[in-house]
């Protein structure tokens, strides 16, 4: 006989505890809320991106802001028709609003950054372009002269 005890008094592994589990869980779900950026602003147009034929990225996105240019969306077209319209932010503005909106978009940046401002303006590819003229015109009222238009590259088929 042994003086260890042989092989009948074999010990259990102990389970393994799960109590610290839900403090990992929610260190997860702390991360990921404080980490991820949502959507600034809602789109109310329908904007289909024209064709370039050469794209470039614009490298500071958060010195650019953006006009979005097209038709209402399905569920504002009984309210707004289906003619183009311009969307500053969250709300559908004319183009006489398009000064105080650079005002503002320049206010919010601190004053280094304000002479690297870049005006995006995302149109459909339908839109007349007399409207986005109409936009240019008044972008250039307002000395916001750094204009990029907004394009998908063109399909390899």
């Amino acid at each position: 006989m042994s003086k260890f005890g042989g092989s009948n008094n074999k010990k259990d592994v102990p389970g393994i505890s799960s109590g610290s589990l839900s403090d990992i869980v929610f260190m997860l779900l702390f991360f990921f809320m404080v980490t991820t950026q949502l959507r600034e602003t809602e789109n109310k147009v329908i904007v289909k991106l024209p064709e370039a034929s050469e794209v470039a990225k614009l490298e500071r996105k958060d010195l650019s802001s953006y006009i979005n240019i097209g038709t209402p969306i399905r569920s504002l077209q009984s309210m707004y028709g289906t003619d183009a319209r311009i969307q500053l932010n969250d709300s559908f503005k004319t183009v006489d609003d398009i000064r105080d909106f650079i005002a503002a978009e320049r206010d919010a940046m601190s004053e280094a950054d304000r002479s690297f401002m870049t005006v995006a303006i995302r149109a459909d590819q339908d839109v007349r372009m007399g409207i986005v003229t109409d936009v240019k015109q008044e972008l250039r009222r307002c000395s916001a002269l750094k204009i990029m238009y907004s394009a998908r590259k063109p399909s390899t088929d």
